[in-house]
């Protein structure tokens, strides 16, 4: 049996869940959302100059005189938007119904995903070369300073050399390119590991009962979710294209002016807020890697068979508060380092593992509070 045949029958006739609902579809949206980056992100980089002396004016020139470019530039900004948005729904469902204990492997490979996206993401937000990008990029990369003995040797060789410049530009511009056939690699891979046991319905349950081939009726489902994510983005590239952005990123940088707030894109606002909460600078540093790398912790911890979030009244609390308290990260991450906002990041940052490493063992709290 030939590839191309395995990969037809895996996907037409892989044993779905008869009771999934929209909350499944988040997976495939954004492996429509990656191919739209890639492909998008490949006209752009025809017309893309990485010098320091005129990368902002290629973007310009993209937007201003390049057929379409406009729309090709908009579309990959405000798409990786959207990308991280059904990414973090996707995450939001796995943790609901507890995918990080039916399907580790697959959990697994998808954390690794999540932590290639956020550092292609950086580095793209980095190349047009504008006030926020350039000063984002110093104050991220200073961060790496705080690892002890060999950080100031780490920047350095981030930087290629004593500041950022252009060999800094161009080693974003070569890893911002690659890192999403990476990602894609790992998506095939996730999906791999999803197929060896097929999806859980809301239950948890992997059993094949109740069960149905994957086309024509999933297939269709999901045709009508690309359709409306390519709507809802090509409407905000056309009226909205830079509500999401930051007005200081729009200005040259200029390296004698520091910005009066500092701040990355909305998407990665949860783990700056985590990183200011943190008085050191190294314990922000391991904070802001713990706060992602703690989702390979999950499905370690486990003490108790696995009850279905549909009759566990604990983790259903857990998970909604978790919810909240990583909205509230993200509005705090766009507030001025002061108080009330600084105060106020140190109880939900502590909040945000108190409930992430909670969850898993909350199945034998519920057990023990039933037998109570």
């Amino acid at each position: 049996m030939n590839l191309k045949s395995t990969v037809v029958k895996e996907i037409t006739y892989l044993p779905s869940p008869m009771s999934i609902s929209i909350w499944w579809n988040m997976g495939s949206i954004m492996g429509m959302m990656l191919f739209l980056q890639i492909l998008t992100g490949f006209f752009l980089s025809m017309h893309y100059t990485a010098n320091i002396a005129s990368s902002f004016e290629s973007v310009i020139h993209i937007m201003r005189d390049v057929p379409m470019g406009w729309l090709v530039r908009s579309l990959h900004a405000n798409g990786a938007s959207f990308f991280f948005v059904f990414m973090y729904l996707h995450i939001a469902r796995g943790l609901y119904y507890q995918s990080y204990i039916t399907q580790p492997k697959s959990w697994m490979v998808g954390t690794s995903i999540f932590l290639l996206s956020m550092a292609t993401a950086f580095l793209g937000y980095v190349l047009p070369w504008g006030q926020m990008s350039f000063w984002g990029a110093t104050v991220i990369t200073n961060f790496l300073s705080a690892i002890p003995y060999v950080g100031n040797i780490v920047v350095e060789w981030v930087w290629g050399g004593f500041s950022i410049g252009q060999a800094t530009l161009n080693r974003f511009y070569s890893l911002h390119f690659i890192l999403p056939f990476i990602i894609m690699i790992l998506a095939i891979l996730h999906l791999v590991f999803l197929h060896e046991k097929g999806s859980t319905n809301p239950l948890g349950c992997v059993n094949h009962i109740s069960k149905v081939p994957f086309h024509p009726y999933f297939t269709w489902k999901d045709s009508v979710g690309f359709i409306t994510v390519l709507m809802m983005l090509i409407f905000v590239s056309l009226y909205f294209p830079n509500y999401l952005g930051d007005p200081e990123n729009y200005l040259l940088a200029n390296s004698m002016v520091t910005p009066v707030h500092i701040m990355p894109e909305w998407y990665f606002l949860f783990a700056y807020a985590i990183l200011r909460s943190i008085p050191s600078k190294l314990g922000g540093v391991i904070a802001l890697a713990a706060s992602i790398m703690v989702l390979y912790v999950l499905p370690i911890i486990k003490f108790e068979k696995m009850i279905s979030t549909s009759f566990n009244l604990m983790y259903q609390v857990m998970f909604w508060l978790f919810c909240g308290n990583f909205m509230l990260l993200t509005w705090l991450g766009s507030c001025p380092i002061e108080a009330p906002y600084s105060t106020l990041a140190v109880p939900s940052t502590f909040l945000y593992f108190l409930l992430l490493l909670m969850m898993p063992v909350s199945s034998l709290l519920w057990k023990y509070a039933l037998e109570k």
